[in-house]
């Protein structure tokens, strides 16, 4: 028997030995995950089975936006008689679902922040029935007080143009998601490059170029992404070095309200106008009968004065129903409309052109595990992710996850000890080679040896502060299967982490057998967050991960 295999083995033999502990590590974050609600389920990857059906089940493929809204949502069964399963994807990750047919069957309804991107796929109207409005929130700037006193933005009328000036010139800072993960970004970019190109119309391909370099100096001043709107917003009040935040006008009220900021946030109404968020809940037409009646009936009581009301006051977002008047929180500024793409070439243009040329460059860490113990099916699940991360998944999602032009990313696969970094930087044109190169390296990943993962997490730390530069994102991605069986341990790791003078954030996808007690201290102590890849596809959480790359 060779030493490759008996490696393989004993791995998995200690896999088994400690799997006692590891179940318990498991029941208690199901636990917690049962804890954020019962009557909805949450799904961050790419389902492999539909939720759980019955008669009075209606099931909603929706964005993680309405997270707040379970609370509110448990009451339906007893108020409506329907009882709601949420399952969350992301903004384009579920217009793919859905445009594709991946939702029928699986899903009654969706309910996103918005159906705009979802309408300009080829075919997913025909996917779609009625569409039912059940709240509003536009996409606005919040400065802390102090810097929109300083700007004197406070009380005075502004544009987006005079945010761009002033961004440009490094008078602020500001965090936004991902325009490819989340719709508040992409409500963000559409409405700034809308502004910024005097666009009176749809925004298309020649107002796009014209509006580019307008849009650099904007985004100068962005130093905080994120993939979801919530996540962005914890980590602004954690982190309280950026100055604003550009999100839904009802995530800054939430902020304010909260009591975690040091310094509340000033609204900025830009007086050349927003795009604005309409949460339409919509029924899939692959939806039976018996569901189109809960979908009524949960769609009327949303839609009730009193749930209105309840929904304004508890989720700081406009009520939709005229009965129910907007209370002064929400000031007496207009919102003018500014204009949506009307082509997805023009869509997918502008998402494409933030990430390649716009926004600041990446400078990824990915750190692997290639013990014994990944042999087999999950190697090759391995393979697969940073194949898909290369160029191959086509999907509208994955076009947008793949490694980004003037991106630099950094492999390093361990086992018993951290093997030898392989850096690869993306031109600013014709990635295509340095992708292949990517793809070939992946494919190259062999299996064996014992798991050192805090030596290894540390190897990648190191690698981090010796190569990013001062304008990157830097980000470490942390993939291991088990449990750490070689070197140092997490209290070890968790003095050298809080000894750095500058600190980058670790997301680490659970997989296999891994440690979650262990995967998730990490993730808390350096800021990031856990993507669980067991019961679905790795691919999916690498994926979910460049949100927030």
């Amino acid at each position: 028997m060779s030493g490759d295999v008996q490696a393989a083995r004993a791995g998995r033999t200690r896999s088994h030995a400690l799997r006692v502990r590891r179940m318990l590590s498991v029941l208690a974050l199901l636990a917690a995950t049962a804890a954020c609600g019962a009557g909805a389920s949450t799904d961050t990857g790419s389902p492999t089975a539909a939720p759980a059906d019955g008669p009075k089940v209606l099931r909603i493929l929706a964005g993680s936006e309405i997270k707040d809204l379970e609370p509110l949502l448990k009451r339906a069964e007893d108020a409506a008689g329907v009882r709601v399963v949420l399952s969350y994807a992301g903004t384009l990750d579920g217009a793919d679902r859905v445009a594709s047919g991946g939702a029928d069957g699986k899903y009654d309804a969706t309910w996103f922040s918005s159906n705009r991107y979802l309408s300009l796929i080829d075919g997913a109207t025909a996917r779609l029935s009625t569409q039912t409005k059940i709240m509003v929130s536009p996409v606005l700037l919040g400065l802390k007080a102090s810097k929109a006193r300083e700007l004197g933005w406070d009380g005075k009328p502004v544009t987006w143009n005079d945010i761009a000036a002033a961004a440009s010139a490094r008078k602020f800072t500001f965090g936004m998601t991902s325009p490819a993960a989340s719709n508040s970004g992409f409500s963000a970019l559409v409405g700034v490059t809308a502004a910024l190109s005097d666009a009176g119309e749809a925004v298309d391909k020649p107002q796009i170029e014209a509006a580019t370099p307008k849009l650099k100096q904007f985004f100068s001043a962005q130093t905080l992404t994120a993939g979801s709107s919530g996540w962005l917003a914890d980590a602004y009040a954690k982190q309280g070095t950026v100055d604003g935040l550009v999100n839904y006008e009802s995530v800054l009220l939430g902020l304010n309200a909260s009591g975690r900021l040091a310094e509340p946030l000033t609204l900025i109404y830009p007086g050349d106008g927003v795009v604005t968020a309409d949460y339409p809940l919509t029924l899939l037409s692959s939806a039976t009968p018996d569901k189109k009646e809960l979908y009524g009936k949960l769609a009327a009581w949303l839609r009730g004065p009193e749930v209105q009301r309840e929904i304004m006051t508890t989720t700081y977002r406009r009520p939709i129903v005229p009965e129910v008047r907007p209370d002064r929180r929400f000031g007496s500024a207009s919102l003018v409309e500014l204009p949506f793409p009307n082509r997805r070439s023009a869509a997918d243009e502008l998402i494409g052109v933030y990430l390649n040329q716009v926004r600041r460059p990446s400078r990824t860490l990915f750190v692997l595990d290639t013990s014994g113990s990944m042999e087999g099916d999950r190697i090759d699940a391995l393979k697969q992710a940073l194949t898909a991360l290369s160029g191959a998944d086509t999907s509208v999602s994955g076009s947008f996850s793949r490694f980004r032009d003037r991106e630099t990313v950094t492999m390093i696969p361990f086992n018993s000890a951290p093997g030898t970094p392989q850096t690869f930087t993306l031109p600013e044109r014709d990635p295509g080679p340095t992708l292949q190169r990517i793809r070939s390296y992946g494919e190259a990943l062999e299996a064996r040896g014992g798991t050192a993962i805090f030596d290894s997490l540390r190897a990648g730390y190191e690698q981090a502060r010796s190569s990013a530069g001062s304008g990157d994102f830097t980000s470490i991605v942390l993939m291991t299967d088990g449990d750490n069986t070689d070197g140092s341990s997490y209290e070890d790791f968790a003095s050298y982490y809080r000894s750095l003078p500058v600190k980058f954030r670790t997301f680490v996808v659970i997989f296999g057998d891994s440690n979650v007690n262990e995967m998730g201290k990490i993730a808390q102590l350096t800021g990031g967050a856990t993507f669980d890849a067991r019961s679905g596809a790795l691919a999916a959480a690498f994926k979910e991960i460049r949100g927030y790359q």
